[in-house]
């Protein structure tokens, strides 16, 4: 029993809920909040690590439609608030930040 909780604990997604500033609007719904899941190296396949850690444009709209809950869109990504996507590219750039450098920014 206890293995299976140590396994379920191993594969637990790390998520971060995002508010925006501007709301994003699909229809007749509005988005006022987003999760955004750490990413698996596939998630990240075709961009360069060093431009998504540099909050890239370019970079950050291939990756997010693929980790985002609701999946935002490019053409959503490329009409959001700059503020909004720094708060997004932040998430994502912490979450490839290894648990020791994390540790130091934290000190």
């Amino acid at each position: 029993m206890t293995d299976k909780i140590a396994a379920t604990a191993i594969t637990a997604v790390l998520t971060e809920t995002v508010e925006l500033d501007s709301p994003i609007t699909r229809g007749s719904k509005t988005v006022t909040e987003i999760q955004v899941r750490k990413p698996k190296s596939g998630a990240l396949r075709g961009v360069s690590l060093a431009d998504v850690l540099n909050m890239d444009v370019q970079a950050l709209t291939k990756v997010l439609p693929r980790i985002t809950e609701p999946a935002l869109t490019e053409p959503e990504l490329r009409d959001l608030d700059p503020a909004d996507l720094v708060q997004l590219g932040n998430v994502v750039a912490n979450f490839l930040l290894p648990k020791r450098m994390k540790a130091d920014a934290e000190s």
